[in-house]
């Protein structure tokens, strides 16, 4: 057996149902959990995906928690310097 998915619009779901009924021991229809959770959810993990293979392959690097403390640190300085009253 193979997994698909399909859209319809939600204006011809009955009709759809209505024609998959004649093949209900062939196929059997379920809702994707992920999807009603998450209406976004495979463009997410397709998005994620991408960035762990860019940080992998050193397309993008990662800055470690210490750095990005000190840099935030820093650039709070700046803007305390800049608009101090």
């Amino acid at each position: 057996m193979q997994t698909l998915t399909i859209k319809v619009k939600d204006d011809l779901v009955s009709e759809v149902m209505t024609v998959l009924e004649q093949f209900k021991d062939s196929i059997q229809v379920t809702k994707d959990k992920n999807l009603e959770l998450d209406p976004y959810f495979y463009e997410r993990q397709k998005e994620l995906q991408q960035i762990r293979d860019d940080i992998k392959s050193g397309k993008s690097k990662t800055t470690s928690f210490e750095d990005f403390k000190l840099e935030m640190e820093s650039f709070e300085k700046e803007l305390e310097i800049k608009y101090a009253n």
